[in-house]
């Protein structure tokens, strides 16, 4: 899907926009998502994706999304700095991507 027309940074910005397409979010929940929130421990892709209640909009409650076996694909495939605690980090480790980059 994400190989037509378009040429994307494989797979980090496979990932991100698999996120953004398979769990419906805003840009600025995706890239607000930590490493914790869609891998677990071994770094095994989770059954869902959790958006924090701060990271939403409205900031109401925390959502979870379940992870289709597409998006899983795009997951798996990616693997986040061992550094990071975002799971698309900034430049230099400091902080998450901005919704700007991603423009």
């Amino acid at each position: 899907m994400f190989n037509e027309g378009v040429t994307l940074n494989p797979p980090r910005d496979r990932a991100l926009f698999a996120i953004i397409l398979y769990t419906a979010c805003r840009v600025n929940e995706a890239v607000t998502l930590r490493i914790r929130d869609v891998y677990d421990r071994k770094d095994s892709v989770r059954p869902i994706v959790l958006f924090s209640k701060g990271n939403t909009k409205g900031k109401l409650a925390t959502q979870t999304i379940p992870v289709l076996e597409d998006l899983r694909k795009y997951l798996t495939d990616y693997h986040p700095p061992k550094w990071a605690n975002y799971l698309f980090p900034g430049r230099h480790g400091k902080g998450d991507i901005t919704s700007d980059a991603t423009r």
